[in-house]
């Protein structure tokens, strides 16, 4: 399969799920306050990586609801099943020259855990982010991290089956008023 059907086959994954700029769910917050209480984290995000940007379905300490794809962290996180830990990313090739490492608001530190699904597709991340250097940061934590990131999965797993059942439900009362 050549990179391009993958992303494609990606994208669409993520579209499956119908969630891309719906509102706040508590399930989706409670976990991602999880995330930034376990590290202390000043910012926590549950993100999902669309074409052209990194959409955050929760967040703890930022305000936007977005990022360009790429300044997107998460977007060089989905490129591997392995969780992405960045210590200083003023001096991490891959972000040096961010401008979100660069200048305002100077991020430094990102741990990311990978959303991915049953049939393999990596759909975004639960992270946490800092803007300080954290050398501090445990196995244990970086662990329960990427707990976190399976019951992300849940949450979505369980809202996509909902979504699914209440379209059959629909359609099953649309086709008895038409066959009354």
């Amino acid at each position: 399969m050549n990179v391009h059907s993958a992303e494609a086959d990606r994208l669409a994954s993520v579209g499956s799920y119908h969630i891309i700029d719906t509102p706040p769910e508590p399930h989706f917050d409670a976990l991602a306050q999880e995330a930034a209480h376990l590290f202390a984290a000043p910012i926590a995000l549950i993100s999902l990586v669309d074409e052209n940007r990194n959409w955050f379905k929760a967040r703890v300490g930022l305000s936007v609801s977005e990022a360009p794809r790429p300044l997107s962290f998460c977007s060089h996180a989905i490129t591997s099943d392995d969780l992405l830990v960045v210590e200083n990313a003023a001096i991490d090739a891959r972000f040096m020259h961010n401008p979100l490492a660069k200048g305002d608001p100077n991020l430094r530190f990102y741990a990311g855990s990978v959303l991915k699904n049953r049939q393999g597709h990596r759909l975004g991340t639960i992270c946490v982010i800092d803007v300080k250097l954290r050398p501090d940061v445990s196995a244990r934590q970086l662990s329960l991290l990427e707990d976190l990131s399976g019951a992300v999965m849940k949450v979505l797993e369980n809202r996509r089956a909902g979504i699914v059942q209440h379209e059959v439900q629909h359609h099953r009362q649309q086709n008895q008023h038409f066959h009354a």
